[in-house]
């Protein structure tokens, strides 16, 4: 089990980790704003769904194998950026959909299971997520208090739990912005343009992640086996 001392410490930095503006939030905020409380609280879901499985890899071993290989880094950034440009993609097209609706009209929200799903993906394919569970969480392990894996497990759910809670509170906020907004003139392309634009924007943002040197691979691996 994992003591008291460290399981603060632990929650202190994954506070912090959560202040800081990131990927994450960017989605969550995006969706609540286009999609009302409801999308923000789906795209929470898929984050947090997508941690988990983060957190079986690391727990496994399969993160170090997969970040031992260089090219799997530039792989799954290509194919998350690939990802993010569809949904910008496709938020355009949604967009360009509003407009061909009859007057009064309002296009249908995205559906909940489909956000969840886009949330998970992006998560998921984001090769710095995967070496962050691989680095964080082994600090906070103490091998003379059990299995390690276990308490990587257990931290990892932790950290799933609460950013669940968090993302869904900023989606909610979110949503209430998104809401207030919909009532003004030309809110939805407003809505869609900057989903589609913070889509792009993460995708970019995937494209310039430099692979980490062979060395600190390494020593991440050696961090997670100790």
């Amino acid at each position: 089990m994992i003591s008291l001392a460290t399981l603060a410490l632990f929650l202190l930095a994954v506070l912090a980790l959560f202040l800081s503006p990131g990927p994450n939030m960017a989605f969550v905020l995006s969706h609540g704003v286009a999609h009302g409380p409801r999308g923000g609280f789906a795209a929470a879901l898929g984050i947090s769904a997508a941690d988990l499985v983060h957190t079986l890899f690391a727990a496994s071993g399969v993160t170090a194998l997969v970040a031992a290989w260089p090219p799997s880094f530039d792989l799954l950034r290509y194919a998350g950026a690939l990802y993010l440009l569809w949904l910008a993609v496709q938020a355009l097209r949604a967009n360009g959909a509003g407009h061909a609706l009859a007057a009064g009209a309002r296009a249908e929200p995205a559906a909940f299971a489909r956000i969840v799903r886009m949330a998970f993906l992006n998560n998921l394919v984001n090769p710095k997520a995967l070496l962050f569970f691989m680095v964080f969480l082994p600090q906070f392990t103490e091998p003379a208090r059990g299995s390690v894996p276990l308490q990587l497990v257990q931290l990892g759910v932790m950290l799933s739990a609460a950013a669940l809670a968090f993302n869904a509170l900023l989606g909610a906020c979110s949503g209430q912005l998104g809401r207030w907004l919909r009532r003004r003139p030309g809110a939805e392309k407003f809505q869609r343009g900057l989903l589609a634009l913070v889509m792009a924007g993460l995708a970019i943002r995937l494209l310039l992640l430099e692979r980490p040197s062979a060395p600190s691979i390494l020593s991440a691996t050696s961090v997670q086996g100790s």
